[in-house]
């Protein structure tokens, strides 16, 4: 009998830890649920993502921005590194211009594009981008700007076969699918 009455507890234990069991996934998926309902809700409207300050130090949100800029990235980094002149020129706005390290200002495509004429001749660079963050802002006049902001590594080989490498952060603004404004910050590669 006292055999019984304990095989008896230890079945009611392993129940009610069961059912407990039962319980506690059920309660699990309810907020996973919820949390997914909530998701779906919130996604609805942009993810602020950061601020951009205007001149009169008003600030207004960013947002993520759209994925697609990532895609004309890629293509105008390929572009350079095949050395099309011609695909560089129909991906940048008419009004295009880059602020480079250096502190000096490419305005236009043709500028651009004798420049890396120029570069091409004498070096080999090749990049290779690392990430990619869209986003999105109005800007003073309250109109929308688009802008990606990516890591490329930029390998140089000049004639002499001497080899640099360089970690860059593009900041590129775009303008109807096309890019209108990129600037350029790098550093060279660190040696230990």
């Amino acid at each position: 009998m006292k055999k019984l009455l304990t095989l008896l507890l230890v079945a009611t234990l392993f129940v009610a830890c069961d059912d407990k069991k039962k319980s506690d996934n059920e309660g699990h998926a309810a907020m996973i649920e919820a949390s997914k309902n909530e998701a779906l809700k919130t996604n609805n409207e942009p993810a602020v993502i950061g601020s951009a300050y205007m001149e009169d130090r008003s600030i207004n949100p960013i947002i993520g921005g759209d994925l697609n800029t990532q895609k004309v990235w890629l293509a105008y980094i390929q572009a350079h590194n095949e050395r099309d002149l011609d695909k560089i020129t129909a991906i940048n706005t008419t009004d295009w211009e880059a602020y480079l390290p250096d502190g000096s200002l490419l305005k236009g495509p043709d500028a651009q594009t004798e420049l890396l004429k120029t570069w091409f001749k004498t070096s080999n660079p090749k990049w290779e981008v690392s990430w990619m963050i869209t986003n999105n802002s109005k800007n003073e006049e309250g109109v929308m700007d688009q802008w990606l902001t990516t890591g490329n590594n930029l390998t140089d080989t000049d004639e002499e076969g001497n080899e640099t490498v360089q970690h860059q952060v593009h900041d590129i603004q775009f303008v109807d699918g096309k890019i209108k404004k990129i600037n350029i910050y790098d550093r060279l590669k660190t040696i230990e």
